[in-house]
């Protein structure tokens, strides 16, 4: 079965991504084609940038970077699980994905993103311009979560009906995509 890192992009204190990462792991599960693997971008914890090669070299001095670099090739495809700051992408998940390049490379992601108003919209297009870059698929189905804060009950995310709907079709595109990249992704 297809492994789906599910990337918990939010590093800020009182942060609400891993509640919906719980949630959207449940309904992966429930989907039962693709393998949820946890990857949350705090508890990983890579420092600013600071490799002395580019990365397209994959000469990596520095453990985080290593350990970094094996999570992300051991995946098949990515679910960010990602906020919306000051109308762009979370930083932290611009920075994880600056630490490697071919690692990424012919995977499909996803997007469940939340925020105000916009559910997170524009920080999902501002990602999307620097994920095709690193050669992955961004899906274009997504899950937006607007006023995502108001929807958390205890520390449990409780969704509407129109995420719980969408997560079936967006999973269904995802698990299409990460077969048809699956021979791209073939070493060789």
């Amino acid at each position: 079965m297809p492994k789906l890192g599910v990337v918990v992009c939010s590093t800020r204190p009182n942060r609400i991504g891993p509640s919906i990462a719980q949630w959207f792991e449940a309904k992966v599960r429930a989907h039962g084609k693709l393998e949820p693997v946890t990857v949350d971008l705090k508890e990983i914890n890579l420092p600013p940038m600071d490799e002395p090669n580019h990365p397209f070299k994959r000469q990596y001095q520095h453990e985080h970077t290593k350990a970094w670099s094996k999570l992300v090739e051991s995946l098949d495809a990515f679910a960010f699980i990602t906020p919306e700051y000051n109308y762009g992408m979370a930083p932290a998940l611009l920075n994880a994905l600056d630490y490697v390049s071919h690692e990424w490379a012919y995977k499909a992601a996803c997007h469940v993103s939340y925020g105000g108003v916009s559910g997170g919209t524009r920080s999902v297009q501002m990602s999307k311009l620097v994920i095709t870059s690193l050669k992955m698929m961004p899906i274009p189905e997504g899950i937006f979560i607007p006023f995502a804060a108001k929807l958390i009950t205890e520390g449990r995310f409780e969704p509407g009906t129109t995420q719980d709907d969408g997560v079936t079709r967006m999973l269904d595109e995802l698990v299409r995509w990460t077969t048809a990249l699956e021979v791209l992704r073939r070493p060789g």
